[in-house]
């Protein structure tokens, strides 16, 4: 995990600029050192802290030293998960958190027909106004939010099938898609580093306005036809995305 040593010279508006890294579970410098080194008040070297320990960087307990969380940034590999899992497995986002040592689970949060966002409708083909099926869920690690994901799916694919009712699909739906002859063959991701919405802002537990990494995920079936329109936002200050292609 990228935090920690004070670099250089300062500590201003409560936060340290930092350069270099220490490992999950080293001890943060005393508030005595850190206050000697930056010539700084006791009161600006606890506010710095206290903002590392509210964006999850590090870890404070009563009686105890400040060590940075045990956790290095979370790497998400988003070619994993587009592939729909084998007979009996897990859903591949679970499964690979599960690989990299973390417990994973999804709450769905809920299963309605909407009209999405403007980008999300224009990557389906809808006209103005046009719904999808949408499910919402947030994704946790260790208990942690790590993920809130809105899935929009065309109605003439989504209706009379268990897209459409309020429970977890084994697989996930990529599974299911594949089963209804609709198997993935191109998946095109558009990120950017946004501000969060007050909704992202309460259900990732965010400490303020940090900004979050918002994914656009639009898959494709046979035909070039759109069959998912996805959009998954995550903390930024938490996770970065790693994506591996060959020239063309």
């Amino acid at each position: 995990m990228p935090v920690c040593r004070p670099s250089s010279h300062w500590v201003t508006s409560g936060t340290f600029a930092y350069a270099g890294d220490l490992e999950p579970g080293a001890k943060l410098p005393s508030t005595t050192h850190l206050k000697e080194r930056f010539d700084a008040s006791g009161a600006t070297v606890q506010k710095a802290l206290q903002l590392l320990k509210d964006e999850r960087l590090v870890v404070g307990r009563a009686g105890a030293a400040v060590t940075v969380r045990e956790h290095r940034q979370q790497t998400m590999r988003p070619a994993s998960f587009v592939a729909p899992a084998g007979a009996g497995e897990q859903y591949r986002w679970l499964a690979e958190a599960t690989k990299r040592g973390g417990r994973a689970h999804s709450e769905l949060l809920e299963v309605t027909e909407v009209t999405p966002p403007s980008d999300a409708a224009e990557a389906l083909g809808l006209p103005d106004g046009g719904t999808a099926l949408l499910r919402r869920q947030i994704l946790f690690i260790d208990d942690e939010p790590v993920e809130l994901v809105k899935s929009y799916y065309p109605l003439d694919l989504a209706r009379g099938t268990a897209m459409t009712e309020r429970r977890r699909i084994k697989g996930g739906t990529p599974t299911l898609l594949a089963e209804l002859g609709y198997p993935p063959r191109l998946s095109v991701d558009r990120v950017s580093a946004r501000v969060p919405t007050q909704e992202q802002y309460e259900a990732l537990r965010l400490p303020g306005n940090l900004p979050v990494l918002r994914t656009l995920r639009v898959v494709y079936s046979d035909g070039e036809r759109p069959i998912e329109a996805t959009i998954m936002v995550k903390a930024g200050h938490l996770h970065e995305l790693q994506y591996e292609f060959t020239p063309e």
